[in-house]
C-alpha cells in the first residue's frame, strides 16, 4: 500500500510504500503539491520493472541500500538501510511484485 502524507510543517507531500507486514520499503522524495506526490507514485508503479532503474547502494556505515529513479535519473523512492546484500534484493523484488497493484491511502 501505498501511503500518502502531508508535512503541515513543512507544508511538503511525500509517500511511502510498505509491505504486507506495514513494514516501509520505499520513501519518496518531497514534493511541493499533492499532484507530484501522486505523480511519483504512478512513476514507481510504471518504472519498478525495469531493471535498468534501480540503483543499488551502500552508505557510509556499509549497509546497503537502494533507489528507483525515472528514466531521467531523478530518484523517485529509497529504501531502508538493509543488513545485507540480500536483504536489498528481496526488497526491490517485493516492490516489484507489489507496487503495480497498489492501493494509495491518503493519510
Amino acid at each position: 500500500m501505498f501511503e500518502l502524507q502531508f508535512n503541515e510543517k513543512a507544508n511538503l507531500w511525500h509517500f511511502h510504500l510498505k509491505a504486507a507486514n506495514g513494514q516501509i520499503i520505499l520513501s519518496s522524495q518531497e514534493y511541493k503539491q499533492k499532484d507530484g506526490a501522486l505523480n511519483g507514485i504512478e512513476s514507481v508503479k510504471t518504472n519498478c520493472g525495469n531493471n535498468d532503474m534501480w540503483e543499488r547502494l551502500t552508505a557510509k556505515d556499509n549497509s546497503p541500500y537502494f533507489n528507483l529513479k525515472a528514466p531521467n535519473g531523478q530518484v523517485i523512492g529509497t529504501s531502508q538501510m538493509y543488513a545485507n546484500e540480500d536483504g536489498v534484493e528481496k526488497g526491490i523484488a517485493s516492490i516489484k511484485t507489489n507496487a503495480p497493484g497498489a492501493e494509495v491511502k491518503d493519510i
